[in-house]
C-alpha cells in the first residue's frame, strides 16, 4: 500500500518549486490562482526572494503548502498513482487534506493563510522558539520538561531518537541545559518563528477555529492519519476537530508512521520540499520502501 506524506514548516528554501513552475502548465495555473488568493506574489519570494522573507511564518507556510499540493497535482495529472493513505507533519496535514479531497485547493490555501497569519501574531506577541532534541527517549524528555516551571512542552514525537520541544525562550533555554545533562547528543535550533504546538499558540487556535468552522470539509477519499491522534479517519467532523486542536497539541509522528505501517503501508512517498520526513521514517522503520518525489 502507498502512503503519501507531506512535510511541514522548516523545509522551505529559495528556489523551491521553480522548476515545477517552469515545466508544468498545471503548476503555473495553480500558482497564478494562489497569488490571487493570497493577495501578493508568493512565487516571487519562493523563486528569487530572500531567505529572511521566505522564513516568515506567514510566507513559508503557504509556500510549503503550495509546493506540496501542486507537486501532488502534477503527479496525479501524469500518472494513475494514487495514495491508499495520507499524513502530513504539522502544516503538512493541510496538504494531505487537499490531496485526500477533504478540502478544495482554494479552501486549503485560505486556511493555511489564516493559520500562518494567526500564528505569526502569536509569535510576535511573545518571544518563543523550538529546538530538536537528538539522542534521548521521549519519556526522558517528558520527565525533564515536567521539572521546569517555565512554559516548555514536548511538541513533536518524530522518532525514537528525535523529539522537538517548544516554549518560551527562557523555558527552552533551561530545558536545553537539563537535556544535555540528561544525555542528549545534539540540540538543534529550528528555523521557525515561535513555539508551535504549545499553549502559546492558543490565540492562533481560536482564530483558526472560526474559519475552519465556516469551511466545507468533505469525506476523505482515503484514510488520513492526523497529528493529534495518530489514528486513521475519513470522517469530516473528526478531521475538522483534530485540525483545530493541532495548533496546541503535540505532533504524534512516530506513532502515526507505526500505525500506517501496521495498517499495510509499505511504500512511502514524500511530496514537497526537501526530504526531512524520509530521514525520520527511515529511523522509525528502516525496511520500508521510500520513494522521494521533490521538485
Amino acid at each position: 500500500m502507498i502512503a503519501y506524506v507531506f512535510p511541514g514548516q522548516g523545509t522551505q528554501f529559495i528556489g523551491m518549486a521553480k522548476d515545477l513552475f517552469e515545466k508544468s502548465r498545471l503548476a503555473r495555473e495553480m500558482f497564478k490562482l494562489a497569488n490571487k488568493i493570497l493577495g501578493f506574489r508568493i512565487t516571487d519570494i519562493m523563486f528569487t526572494g530572500t531567505e529572511r522573507d521566505l522564513c516568515q511564518t506567514k510566507v513559508c507556510q503557504p509556500a510549503i503548502f503550495l509546493h506540496s499540493v501542486i507537486l501532488a497535482a502534477t503527479l496525479s495529472d501524469k500518472s494513475e498513482l494514487k495514495p491508499d493513505m495520507v499524513a502530513g507533519h504539522s502544516l503538512g496535514e493541510f496538504s494531505a487534506l487537499v490531496v485526500a479531497k477533504v478540502l478544495s485547493f482554494e479552501d486549503g490555501l485560505r486556511l493555511v493563510m489564516v493559520r500562518a497569519e494567526s500564528m505569526q501574531k502569536a509569535c510576535n506577541a511573545e518571544r518563543s522558539t523550538m529546538v530538536a532534541v537528538l539522542g534521548l527517549e521521549d519519556k526522558v524528555v517528558e520527565k525533564v520538561l515536567d521539572s521546569i516551571d517555565e512554559t516548555v512542552v514536548l511538541a513533536n514525537y518524530n522518532n525514537r531518537e528525535q523529539t522537538v520541544i517548544s516554549g518560551s525562550i527562557d523555558g527552552v533555554e533551561i530545558a536545553c541545559k537539563k537535556l544535555k545533562t540528561a544525555g542528549a547528543k545534539r540540540i538543534i535550533h529550528l528555523k521557525v518563528g515561535g513555539a508551535f504546538h504549545s499553549s502559546l499558540m492558543e490565540p492562533a487556535r481560536v482564530e483558526l477555529a472560526k474559519v475552519v468552522n465556516q469551511t466545507t470539509f468533505h469525506q476523505s477519499v482515503c484514510s488520513i492519519y492526523q497529528n493529534v491522534s495518530a489514528q486513521p479517519t475519513t470522517n469530516p467532523v473528526v478531521i475538522c476537530e483534530n485540525l483545530i486542536a493541532q495548533l496546541t497539541f503535540p505532533v504524534l509522528w512516530h506513532q502515526t508512521v507505526l500505525n500506517m505501517i501496521a495498517d499495510g503501508a509499505n511504500t512511502f512517498i514524500e511530496i514537497g520540499p526537501g526530504n526531512v520526513l524520509q530521514g525520520l521514517i527511515r529511523k522509525i522503520a528502516p525496511k520500508v520502501i521510500f520513494q522521494e518525489l521533490t521538485s
